[in-house]
């Protein structure tokens, strides 16, 4: 073990640039990998947070992915969250590589939201919004540009210094961005999250059914309600519990996806959105496990499992019929998606 080579995030970066991730994980779907079958991952809560194994194995690897998350972290100026990658010979499963567990899924994550924007969102897709300031927010933005033409992007984060920060990214880029402040995780409130306005209960509960997950807070600011509706692409990448916006301010036609959350009681989405959608989601039982964004509306009877069109597979094969609604791909990140852009980066190094 101590001659295991350790592959770091910049090795990461320059063995596998996002659009060859995004091309691996289609080879690997179409080549009959199945979502459905990955092994569900193990979360342990801890003292300090949550620890979380991801195993997956193919014929010719197997990996496991252990992953910290520390809520508390950030106040200390560390990661919330930390991991490891381990990758073995698939036949004698010998140790063969250990990689930065979080630049693995700062990769393969947005590869996979792209991958699944490729085949659902409208050719021309250009207006993007993104919710989160962080990584993931970057690494969304660098996505969706390898497979739509993104050419204007709306930040919005809680912190106005990290979201202008991240649009001036943007612009450096060549992109036209602005940073927007969206009152609906609002850091000031318990838990990071806005308690919801008693003026606009009766606007938070499409179904009918009262609830403070349903609640979201009002208004939003002008700038940002007339860039949801003319979005075209939405990206959700945050920590929120709660419906970030009002879906009936998405267009049809519009596709988002929604990365931030593996918890059923937590989303990002509210079920207005789900509801209208097209949904799609990486493997079925995975969502039906953990995947908040559905299993809240299923619980309050606005949707039925029935209402998922497709997992991943299905999608790029073309089995999914997408409707005249917006379009949804709510991911809650897999292993087996860990193990295939594991393995292309080692293939790529040795």
């Amino acid at each position: 073990m101590s001659g295991l080579p350790y592959l770091d995030a910049a090795t990461l970066e320059r063995l596998v640039p996002m659009g060859r991730a995004v091309t691996v994980l289609e080879e690997a779907l179409r080549a009959g990998l199945d979502p459905e079958a990955t092994p569900q991952r193990p979360v342990v809560d801890v003292p300090a947070g949550q620890l979380l194994l991801m195993p997956a194995a193919t014929r010719r690897y197997a990996g496991v992915k252990a992953v910290s998350i520390a809520p508390a972290n950030p106040e200390r100026g560390l990661p919330r969250i930390q991991g490891t990658y381990l990758l073995f010979d698939g036949d004698t499963l010998t140790p063969l590589a250990a990689m930065d567990g979080i630049a693995l899924t700062s990769l393969r994550t947005p590869a996979v939201s792209a991958l699944a924007v490729r085949h659902l969102a409208e050719p021309g897709a250009r207006r993007l919004v993104v919710f989160g300031s962080g990584p993931q927010a970057y690494g969304h933005v660098l996505a969706l540009r390898e497979v739509r033409p993104v050419e204007d992007v709306t930040v919005v984060g809680r912190d106005p210094g990290r979201a202008e920060e991240l649009a001036a990214r943007c612009r450096a880029l060549g992109l036209t961005a602005r940073a927007l402040t969206n009152p609906a995780n609002d850091p000031t409130t318990p838990a990071g999250r806005t308690s919801p306005s008693p003026t606009t209960s009766a606007q938070a509960t499409e179904d009918g059914r009262s609830g403070p997950d349903e609640q979201v807070a009002r208004p939003l600011t002008e700038g940002l309600a007339e860039a949801l509706a003319q979005a075209d692409l939405v990206a959700c990448c945050t920590t929120a519990r709660r419906p970030l916006f009002p879906g009936k301010l998405t267009r049809d036609g519009a596709t988002v996806v929604a990365v931030g959350s593996h918890e059923p009681g937590a989303r990002e989405l509210d079920g207005d959105l789900v509801a209208r959608a097209t949904v799609v989601v990486e493997a079925r039982a995975a969502a039906l496990e953990e995947a908040g964004d559905v299993i809240i509306p299923m619980s309050r009877g606005t949707i039925s499992s029935r209402h998922l069109a497709g997992n991943l597979a299905d999608l790029i094969t073309g089995q999914v019929i997408i409707g005249p609604g917006p379009r949804v791909f709510k991911s809650t990140g897999m292993a087996w998606e860990d193990l295939v852009v594991a393995a292309a980066a080692y293939e790529a190094w040795t």
